[in-house]
């Protein structure tokens, strides 16, 4: 690592001297001026990916030609002329980097893949070169030193978010160590960039084909159509491709009635990274975990989760700890009943095994039919993804907050599956941009997101523009994109995101990733209100709405397999804890997947029957996508959300009045404002467990 952390900073050096020669930068780079596009929106007709790599080069030298003036500025430091002059800076980085960052994970390429690898050391060189820049530190220190006479709330809160940054990211080091940490944060920037590749070939190549129809009983001709699309993009023509989708469980393992089959899909799932080959990442994430604990232990912390959780609503891998562990009993004992329900049936129909993994889902929707009557593809025939979101999700956004959208086709997208639309305020007044991306494709990474391609800020005069992605199994051609259940609640979910986004009125500094999750998941509830639910579950065969009979059955089976469902994100929370509780003192992991098991086993999780949802190997939110010790998060703002939903059901439910509430009190304010007094302020209290342990089925009502 010394010689790429040479290379590396070598590099940055050279490009302190602006020439076109060094930085292979013209003025014909679609990202050398801001877009003349709505809103700045990209114009992706004119981007290639070979304008990436010296775009972001060059974004670097300015931004550290900008970083570099503030700290060298001889007048006093102020809120002006320091913090807001270091958010103001590097304004084209963001330009390339935000739609880098998109195109790399939902439509990447060789090219892009490689400049990726390439720049990502550069990048973390550069936030060192920030971050451990003793002058620009001085100054940060001097307005946080002056912090309770500055003149309004959001400057305070800027000061202190400015200085935690500094001082996380080892401003106080020596020169020596600060050396050091800059060595380590380049080899995991180039690491983690390693494993998004690593996992995206694996996945690609993991999918199972296979050579017999017959096989496929239990899937509908749209799948079966869409099976063999797959199969002949990847040049098995004659043949039917599975794809695979990120977490452990996949999708069709509900409805594949072939149990050899089931098997087969669940093990190229479980076993996607660890083949031995290019793509087998156990000795990625291993080394990952090592540097982040070596990391820790430079900055003065005994592990890297202490260090990471410091500026979080939880503080301290205890609270995480004692947050999970209170979960736990109620839903390993829950899970084991739904097993005993399920294994009941297996021997009912004479199966003659023990319930595994790849039978759980299949079993439990039977269990469904049979409990609730309820067949998903009922269902489906009722959720067409494009009435989901014009009818469902766009017309809940519209009650609740006021505002409208409409699709506009003039704006060049990077995929012809992108739609586009605009988004309008309760007053008319055009507020942002909305791009989503909703079916899988062998360049996107796997499960679904929500980013800015421009982010908000009254500073640069910028609005929002936003995307949401997913990976929704992709229609056969001329078919109609029907949806399951789950994925109506994952588009609902990204979207909230996007009205987070939308509504921000400053983006002062990082979100919490133990809050980012909570306008998400609290956007969920709205799937299943009357009210939405009667808008756009409509057949898109007869264009009659969904039966009574039908939604009471969805709301009825609601609960059931929750407990599955909790146990198996509880086993990925602890197995997330575990690798980042690892300290430098401790060898390192040699064998990770016996790490894995004795992580389960410690926690108590280790159900044969309920696999962690994302196993070690192609855990991406831990490894490549921030959530490093956090992805507890999802969990502990289910807490916050269905608490915060409670408050709704106490209040008159869905009403203009409520909505404004919420977007006034939460979803305008959550980057100026301590978020644990955030929400007190709003329910009233601080947040209770019991809603979500009576939403998941773990607790009767009180």
């Amino acid at each position: 690592m010394k010689t790429l952390y040479l290379v590396c900073l070598s590099l940055i050096l050279a490009l302190s001297t602006p020439t076109q020669a060094q930085t292979g930068f013209d003025k014909n780079n679609p990202f050398f001026a801001k877009s003349t596009l709505p809103m700045q929106a990209p114009a992706f007709d004119k981007i290639k990916d070979a304008d990436f790599k010296p775009a972001i080069i060059e974004g670097i030298r300015q931004k550290r030609e900008e970083i570099e003036a503030i700290a060298n500025n001889p007048a006093d430091p102020t809120v002006e002329n320091t913090l807001r002059a270091m958010e103001n800076a590097g304004q084209m980085l963001s330009r390339v980097n935000n739609v880098f960052i998109l195109l790399s994970a939902s439509n990447t390429s060789s090219e892009l893949q490689k400049t990726d690898a390439e720049t990502a050391p550069l990048l973390a060189a550069l936030s060192d070169a920030i971050y451990l820049n003793t002058k620009l530190f001085k100054r940060v220190k001097a307005v946080y030193d002056k912090r309770t006479s500055l003149k309004n709330a959001e400057s305070r809160r800027l000061a202190q978010y400015y200085y935690q940054n500094f001082v996380m990211a080892g401003a106080n080091l020596s020169e020596t160590d600060k050396k050091k940490l800059t060595e380590l944060n380049m080899e995991i920037a180039t690491l983690n960039k390693k494993f998004g590749k690593q996992l995206l070939a694996a996945t690609r190549a993991g999918g199972l084909l296979v050579n017999n129809k017959d096989e496929l009983a239990g899937l509908n001709d749209g799948e079966i159509a869409a099976a063999a699309q797959s199969a002949k993009a990847a040049g098995q023509q004659g043949k039917w491709l599975i794809a695979l989708q990120n977490n452990t469980q996949q999708p069709y393992l509900k409805v594949l009635t072939n149990r050899a089959v089931r098997q087969r899909l669940f093990e190229a799932s479980w076993t996607r990274a660890e083949k031995g080959d290019e793509n087998d990442t156990r000795a990625t994430i291993a080394r990952i975990a090592a540097i982040r604990a070596q990391k820790a232990r430079l900055l003065g912390f005994s592990n890297f989760s202490a260090w990471k959780l410091q500026n979080q609503m939880a503080k301290t891998p205890a609270t995480v700890e004692n947050f999970l562990k209170d979960m736990t009993p109620a839903t390993i004992a829950k899970a084991k009943e739904e097993s005993a329900i399920i294994q009941k049936l297996i021997n009912e129909q004479k199966g003659g095994f023990e319930v595994q993994p790849w039978d759980w889902t299949f079993y439990a929707e039977q269990v469904r039919k049979a409990k609730f009557d309820l067949d998903e593809s009922q269902v489906k025939p009722y959720l067409e993804a494009w009435t989901v979101l014009e009818k469902g999700v766009f017309y809940s956004a519209n009650l609740l907050y006021g505002i409208t959208f409409k699709e506009r086709r003039d704006l060049p997208v990077y995929h012809p599956e992108v739609r586009v639309y605009d988004v309008f305020d309760k007053d008319g007044s055009r507020m942002a941009l909305f791009y989503c991306d909703y079916f899988k494709r062998d360049n996107k990474r796997g499960g679904a997101w929500t980013d800015f391609i421009i982010a908000p800020s009254k500073l640069k005069g910028t609005k929002p523009v936003v995307y949401n992605v997913a990976n929704f199994a992709h229609p056969a051609t001329e078919q109609p994109a029907l949806l399951t259940f789950d994925e109506v609640r994952t588009m609902f979910h990204e979207f909230g995101h996007t009205i987070h986004s939308i509504f921000l009125e400053t983006l002062t500094g990082d979100f919490q990733r133990d809050f980012v999750e909570f306008p998400s998941q609290f956007n969920e509830h709205w799937a299943l209100d009357p009210k939405v639910l009667k808008n756009y579950a409509i057949h898109y065969q007869t264009k009659q709405a969904m039966p009574q009979t039908l939604v009471d059955k969805i709301k009825n089976a609601g609960k059931f397999n929750q407990a599955y469902s909790t146990a198996e994100r509880l086993a990925a929370d602890y197995l997330d804890l575990q690798w980042h509780k690892l300290s430098v003192d401790e060898p390192t992991v040699t064998d990770v997947d016996k790490f894995e098991q004795e992580a389960l086993h410690k926690n108590g999780v280790d159900l044969p029957q309920v696999p962690p949802r994302y196993r070690s190997t192609y855990f991406n939110h831990i490894w490549n996508s921030g959530y490093e010790s956090c992805y507890y998060s999802y969990m502990w703002t289910s807490m916050l959300e269905n608490d915060a939903f409670y408050w709704f059901k106490e209040h008159g439910g869905l009403t203009r009045q409520n909505g404004q509430r919420f977007r006034d009190m939460v979803l305008t304010r959550s980057t100026r404002i301590p978020l644990d007094k955030l929400f007190r302020d709003f329910r009233g209290k601080d947040p209770s467990v019991t809603p979500m342990m009576i939403e998941s089925g773990l607790m009767k009502k009180l």
